[in-house]
């Protein structure tokens, strides 16, 4: 390998990079005398409180493996995007970040247009405590009405082991709700959430005995992100979806799940419930109205 493609020249390049797009006078620094563009080296040191010396060594490629701290300590100095943090881990560590989670509900106007150009296949985002946040109108009329929901009972933990509506729509719901169990579990590990489903979790193993037994099961559930799901619809009898979870670019805290018709006959009869005018304005079409304000 080139010495120009090496890991540490990598890393040094990028620190170099970062540090020239920054504007000296955005920290209160003087932009007069200076011969390149952006901080100073001793100026970054200082930010991210470590020598001197040893920061000018990782920009030339000489300083050796800094630990997830330093380059923790660097990002911040640096203003770093998380995007930008984990391409700096990855090139100094050869891994991402320890996950950082931040609980963010707010859904783009463009999010919620994709949610709603995918009708008549019902679509929801989620967080990674599996909290709804966005839906389009099949998912109102063949899931949930989460419109009606107050926000903090958007949930589908809560809506799987505290709704009877949940347990009337699954043709076994034991196996369902040990699955949906099993694949939390997994969401919330991994998005480093587990001070977030703390209060849920004793919210519901106070009010379901069955959700408490399963949650001292410790199962887990990997690959849950395709799969067939079979439902009792109340108006439409039975239906059959093939679903898809999928992350969403740039935010790691949100995942879409698509529930995609599996025949023609199953999305005809979900376009014929559609076509039918709401009872009420649904979350939907609000979002929608305010969407043409926004990009």
């Amino acid at each position: 390998m080139s010495e120009h493609f090496t890991t540490e020249n990598l890393l040094g390049t990028y620190l170099k990079v970062r540090r020239a797009k920054l504007d000296p006078a955005a920290f209160g620094l003087s932009p007069e005398r200076r011969r390149t563009p952006g901080l100073r080296r001793e100026e970054v040191a200082q930010r991210a409180n470590i020598s001197p010396t040893w920061y000018t060594w990782l920009e030339q490629g000489r300083g050796g493996a800094p630990s997830a701290d330093v380059l923790d300590r660097i990002a911040r100095a640096l203003m770093l995007t998380d995007v930008e943090r984990e391409h700096l881990f990855l090139l100094g560590l050869g891994r991402p970040p320890e996950v950082r989670y931040r609980k963010n509900d707010d859904v783009t106007p463009r999010l919620q247009r994709v949610l709603d150009a995918l009708d008549p296949s019902p679509a929801v985002i989620r967080t990674a405590i599996w909290d709804v946040v966005a839906w389009n109108r099949a998912a109102t009329v063949m899931l949930m009405d989460y419109g009606s929901l107050p926000p903090e009972q958007r949930n589908i933990l809560r809506f799987i082991f505290l709704d009877p509506r949940a347990r009337a729509a699954q043709y076994d719901w034991e196996s369902v709700a040990r699955f949906v169990l099993g694949a939390f579990r997994v969401d919330a590990a991994r998005a480093g959430a587990a001070a977030e489903v703390g209060p849920l979790v004793d919210e519901l193993c106070r009010l379901s005995p069955e959700f408490n037994a399963m949650w001292r099961d410790n199962d887990v559930r990997g690959a849950h992100g395709e799969a067939v799901k079979h439902i009792r619809h109340p108006v439409l009898g039975p239906l059959a979806f093939e679903y898809s979870a999928f992350s969403i670019d740039g935010r790691t805290d949100l995942s879409m799940v698509v529930y995609n018709p599996a025949t023609p006959t199953d999305a005809e009869k979900i376009k014929s419930l559609l076509a039918k005018p709401p009872l009420q304005p649904s979350r939907t079409s609000r979002t929608a109205a305010n969407a043409a304000k926004g990009c």
